[in-house]
């Protein structure tokens, strides 16, 4: 008879039963996918992106259809951090799994302000630092294409905070492994990656974009998984930090390309759109494959990969 395997890891200060959650701004506030899955099974709750206002988001259209995925942009539509507070804390604390914020902002002082904040509220456990967020006071370069950008965002937050901070990272960059020391420089206690790759799509009947006045959005779904892949093994070997892996995972054999590369935990994003069941199928997928190879511990798969 089998032995039950132990699922679970460690990031930074979370202890979670299993390595598998959602993706920021996939998911809601949680209680949007409550009818559909039991939230309990679930390693940790990631909330879409919190601002210090509220966002009404970007223009219409927001979503293309792309082969293997969708070119989206939301524009950070939130809630503000006032009524994330107030309206969904209460239900979000109830829950078991450890829950992380994402948090945006366009200074690096905004930054310091929410993780302030947010520390001080009951039932929080992490924050996932969106560093894919125009600096105003640089002319609008995004913290995540900019070295000191990250680290001048991420070592604001952690002075203000004694939660888990997960820094969140950019693929549109020329070298990931770069902006990956620079959070951790700065005191992240870990990394998820990647967000999307910024991507357009054109409609040649019209000769416009799919996505009108936006006219670019991030590149989601199966179409990412290769170079999400690609750059988790790249930063798994460059820095010393539990990484969650994102982009493009569907099923636990997507999610197990990740570890093996050297992630942690995973989240899983726009496929919630398509199976809102596939995070808790995820989760039994990876135990029986488990199960199957006769390996006790989940941290024994972390980054076994064997390149000869």
């Amino acid at each position: 008879m089998n032995r039950e395997p132990d699922l679970s890891v460690r990031i930074g200060k979370l202890t979670l039963q299993n390595p598998v959650m959602p993706a920021s701004g996939t998911f809601g506030y949680a209680a949007e996918y409550s009818p559909f899955i039991d939230l309990n099974r679930l390693g940790a709750i990631v909330v879409k992106c919190i601002t210090p206002k509220p966002r009404m988001g970007s223009y219409p259209h927001r979503l293309a259809e792309a082969p293997s995925g969708t070119v989206c942009t939301i524009g950070l539509q939130n809630v503000g951090i006032d009524r994330f507070i107030e309206e969904k804390m209460p239900y979000l604390r109830q829950l078991k799994p450890p829950i992380i914020v994402n948090i945006g902002a366009q200074t690096v002082e905004e930054f310091a302000g929410l993780a302030s904040r947010l520390d001080k509220v009951e039932g929080i456990a992490a924050l996932e630092v969106n560093v894919s967020c125009p600096n105003v006071k640089k002319g609008g370069m995004h913290f995540g294409t900019d070295p000191d950008g990250t680290h001048q965002a991420v070592k604001a937050i952690r002075e203000s905070t004694s939660l888990t901070v997960i820094t969140k990272l950019t693929p549109n960059v020329t070298d990931i492994t770069e902006f990956a020391k620079a959070a951790v420089s700065a005191g992240t206690d870990a990394l998820s990656l990647i967000n999307a790759p910024l991507a357009m799509a054109i409609d040649v009947e019209t000769r416009k974009p799919k996505l009108g006045k936006n006219v670019t959005g991030g590149l989601t779904g199966p179409a990412v998984k290769p170079i999400a892949v690609r750059m988790v093994w790249q930063v798994a070997n460059a820095v010393d930090v539990p990484i969650i892996g994102v982009g493009g995972i569907t099923c636990a054999e997507d999610a197990l390309e990740f570890i093996i590369a050297g992630a942690s935990a995973i989240q899983i994003g726009s496929y919630n759109l398509v199976d809102p069941s596939s995070l808790v199928k995820t989760i039994e997928g990876i135990r029986a494959y488990m199960i199957r190879k006769k390996i006790n511990r989940f941290r024994d798969l972390i980054k076994s990969l064997e390149v000869s």
